[in-house]
């Protein structure tokens, strides 16, 4: 049997509220996941749950307090939890890609460069990885006039959708997803159920928050459900 794309073992997080008397919040406590190559696994719990917690602890964002994420790279494995920076940056440019809930606008920037950059990044020729941006921008109902202006004064569900073009550009071995179909009317949500599936069927490992249940019902082959941890 394959070995999984994400194996995470005892994994916990404690924020520390420093400005309110050193307070100790648990995000979550003791995760165990294994996500196979082709699986969506989706994040399931109330507000507060440590859904979103969770994918940045995967993606290195967060430290964990404790436990292990480790991700298949390279044809070997790297624990996220204990690797060098340089180490986290190789695995996200090559293998786990991240869809966050909100995009980080950078100015001056045009939204087609924006998401023709994650495959320039890779040696991709730059020709290429317009057209690949371009016909991504068309899929996800993005008008051309828009292209080549950057994001900052676009609409939620506009810069929800550059978005989820720069996770979805490459074919990342690995997909994390956080409430990718929020801000947008049903055509788009159906659109990314559809390259969600897609990426499924390429192999993708996946780990998603979809409120939605419908999106949920469709893409998720299991659920990972949370519990809102008390304070520590």
């Amino acid at each position: 049997m394959n070995a999984p794309m994400i194996s995470i073992r005892a994994l916990a997080k404690t924020f520390t509220l420093h400005t309110q008397g050193g307070t100790r919040i648990r995000a979550f406590d003791g995760v165990d996941l294994d996500v196979a190559a082709g699986e969506c696994v989706a994040l399931h719990g109330p507000s507060g749950a440590g859904k979103s917690s969770l994918l940045r602890s995967i993606y290195a964002n967060y430290r964990p307090s404790s436990g292990r994420v480790v991700v298949r790279h390279n044809g070997g494995s790297v624990d996220m939890t204990a690797a060098e920076p340089r180490a986290i940056l190789d695995v996200r440019r090559k293998t786990l890609g991240y869809v966050s809930q909100f995009l980080r606008v950078i100015p001056r920037v045009s939204t087609l460069d924006l998401v023709a950059e994650r495959l320039t990044a890779m040696g991709v020729e730059a020709g290429e990885a317009v057209a690949r941006a371009c016909g991504l921008l068309a899929r996800l109902n993005i008008p051309e006039r828009l292209w080549p202006l950057a994001p900052a004064t676009f609409s939620g569900g506009e810069q929800q959708r550059v978005n989820i073009a720069r996770g979805f550009v490459r074919d990342y071995p690995i997909l994390l997803l956080d409430e990718p179909t929020a801000s947008l009317d049903g055509e788009n949500r159906r659109t990314v159920v559809n390259m969600i599936l897609e990426a499924k069927g390429r192999g993708a490992a996946i780990v998603g928050i979809f409120h939605d249940d419908e999106v949920r019902e469709a893409v998720a082959d299991r659920c990972l459900h949370l519990t809102r941890p008390e304070e520590a």
